[in-house]
């Protein structure tokens, strides 16, 4: 097929002025979207932590190492609140993360037949629309008293164990807050890592099932470390969520502010001391309240930051 040298510069024609000035518009306006969600962020934090300065000068580091939370007195610290932020989230992660992951697997592999398949994405996504109201309800009414059956045997065979060395009360727990959080935390941990799964090349798949490997085979060892990065994101985000969660957790973790190493004995968070008592707070109670959601702010970045520390180095082998 020919060209004629006249097509040829119609083709290739420069690009006008206004072209070119979109172009430089569209650059400049996505970076200004990006710095403005980094302003956004900076500006929450800036303003969280001038509403804690006063129980910061007034406590220190020691409002991480205390264990009491009297407003009468005004004598605060945090301790147990983090304690409880920190198991309730491992405690979810712990059942939701195999669970999530082989529901992924499942739904990425072509496992089930494709009418199957969607309608389990369809429910999968419907428990991401559940408000966290509605999850604290049915864990009152049906978690907790299948937490407690289930506490009893584990009490009278297992008790020994520290992690069980409490009889259930039939009320809320350590152990119905983190249950009621994986079950929160798994769409997010199925949607990412079965669009991780998803995304790996398919001659990689192609390339194991030609050198012999089973289907598992090649889903344990090729697959899963080939989007090992994005379930790795999946499982960080999860914790993100997980350690923010407030009404659920409320309903359910018993508020309060002892440690207890027993899962079935009541304990607190951070999201929940904030949402039971910052609408009665007064004076330095407020700054202590906005020093602990400071110190959830910390503990969220700090979750981010390993995110990223863990999927560079992964990437890196």
């Amino acid at each position: 097929m020919n060209i004629s040298a006249q097509n040829v510069t119609s083709i290739f024609q420069p690009r006008s002025q206004l072209d070119r000035t979109l172009d430089r518009s569209f650059i400049w306006l996505t970076r200004l979207f990006a710095l403005a969600i980094a302003g956004v962020l900076l500006w929450i934090a800036i303003q969280v932590g001038m509403q804690a300065v006063p129980a910061m000068q007034e406590f220190g580091a020691n409002f991480l190492a205390k264990t009491a939370w009297n407003p009468v007195k005004d004598d605060f610290g945090v301790l147990p609140q983090v304690y409880g932020t920190i198991v309730s989230s491992l405690i979810g992660l712990l059942i939701s993360v195999p669970v999530g992951v082989g529901t992924a697997v499942l739904l990425s592999e072509n496992l089930l037949p494709l009418s199957v398949r969607m309608v389990l994405v369809f429910l999968v996504e419907l428990l991401a629309a559940i408000p966290s109201v509605v999850y604290g309800l049915w864990g009152i009414f049906v978690l907790i008293p299948l937490l407690t059956n289930m506490g009893k045997w584990l009490h009278t065979y297992l008790g020994w164990l520290p992690f069980f060395g409490t009889s259930p009360t039939g009320g809320p727990s350590m152990l119905a807050g983190g249950v009621i959080l994986a079950v929160m935390t798994l769409p997010i941990i199925t949607a990412i890592s079965r669009d991780a799964l998803s995304s790996v090349p398919r001659p990689l798949r192609e390339a194991a099932v030609g050198l012999g490997a089973t289907r598992w085979e090649t889903i344990l060892k090729v697959l899963i470390p080939a989007a090992f990065s994005g379930i790795v994101s999946a499982v960080m985000l999860a914790l993100g969520r997980a350690m923010g969660e407030t009404m659920a957790v409320t309903m359910l973790i018993g508020n309060s502010n002892n440690i207890n190493v027993s899962l079935f004995a009541p304990g607190n968070s951070i999201a929940s001391l904030m949402a039971n008592q910052f609408a009665e707070a007064s004076g330095l109670q407020v700054s202590a309240l906005m020093y602990a959601g400071l110190v959830l702010f910390v503990l969220t970045l700090i979750v981010n930051i390993l995110a990223e520390v863990i999927v560079v180095q992964v990437k890196r082998l």
